[in-house]
């Protein structure tokens, strides 16, 4: 009944991911890579309290118990999930927002890989071939040279663009754990598992922040609470997203939820050219289109 509601819902998460991302990359120059990405958890995790509270009021489930393997893969994801967006916002610091989302977007093969090797999770051969069609086109728009910002060679672009593929496999790693902590939480129907997951995986991370930066940096964390009201948007629309990607998880493979994913390089070309006044290319129309195919190929391999 539900073996289809992934894609819907996957577009949905990368809208909001990219409008969250956005928010993000706005605070970066205030609070620091690490100060931002606190922002997304703090703020998010009351948000993610009330959507689990709306869902067992709603479906009168009783909440599943929370064993060993669920902490353990939670646990994975949140650390590296954590590692994963200060990468990328310190990227987005040195380089155009579209290409640092682009970079980003290298992780579907890593992905693929490991759900095979750590879930079990097996592709078809031609979902195998969308994911690598799809990737392909991430790597076109990534690292061909051009004139513009969103070229490799130009100035920052080296690293920047490792730093954007390190955050592309650290939010592999991320998705792998997420699932298998989905898939490990004993009985509840697959939304109160992704919404209980989602509450575990932001209390690790938030608390974790917390420690850091009352250890290392009290002054991200205290500017945090001056721009609350840019924060609090920040954390919605992170929790908001993540809800849909983990349901997305409770569905089908990481594997296919991270390509059909991959329609964010898109959106981020909308957004860069309307808030950042950075212009696209050739080499990102060329790459546009085969996101574009390897996602359809996606969503027919499925079918």
């Amino acid at each position: 009944m539900f073996e289809h509601l992934w894609i819907p819902i996957t577009l949905i998460a990368s809208c909001l991911q990219t409008a969250r991302n956005a928010t993000q990359a706005s605070l970066t120059a205030t609070l620091g890579p690490v100060g931002a990405a606190q922002v997304r958890f703090l703020y998010g995790l009351p948000f993610a309290l009330i959507f689990l509270a709306l869902q067992l009021a709603v479906s009168r489930e009783a909440l599943p118990p929370i064993g060993a393997r669920t902490v353990f893969f939670a646990l994975a994801g949140a650390s590296a999930q954590i590692l994963a967006t200060v990468l990328m916002l310190a990227a987005m610091q040195m380089k155009s927002f579209a290409v640092t989302t682009a970079t980003t977007k290298t992780e579907p093969v890593l992905v693929a890989l490991f759900g095979v090797v750590v879930l079990g999770d097996r592709p078809s051969l031609a979902a195998w071939a969308a994911i690598l069609v799809a990737t392909a086109g991430v790597v076109i728009m990534s690292l061909r040279p051009s004139k513009s910002s969103a070229g490799l060679l130009d100035r920052g672009g080296a690293p920047a663009i490792a730093l954007g593929v390190l955050s592309g496999g650290c939010f592999a790693i991320a998705a792998i754990g997420f699932r298998g902590a989905i898939l490990a939480v004993p009985g509840g129907s697959f939304y109160l598992r992704a919404t209980l997951v989602l509450v575990l995986g932001l209390g690790m991370q938030t608390l974790m922040l917390l420690v850091f930066l009352v250890a290392f940096s009290r002054p991200a964390l205290f500017k945090s609470f001056a721009v609350w009201r840019v924060s609090l948007g920040a954390g919605f629309l992170g929790a908001f997203a993540s809800q849909f990607w983990f349901l997305g998880f409770a569905i089908t493979s990481a594997a296919n939820v991270r390509t059909l994913a991959l329609i964010e390089v898109l959106l981020a070309q909308l957004v860069q050219g309307r808030l950042f006044a950075q212009r696209g290319t050739r080499q990102d129309l060329i790459g546009m289109v085969l996101i574009v195919l390897g996602a359809g190929a996606l969503i027919l391999a499925s079918s």
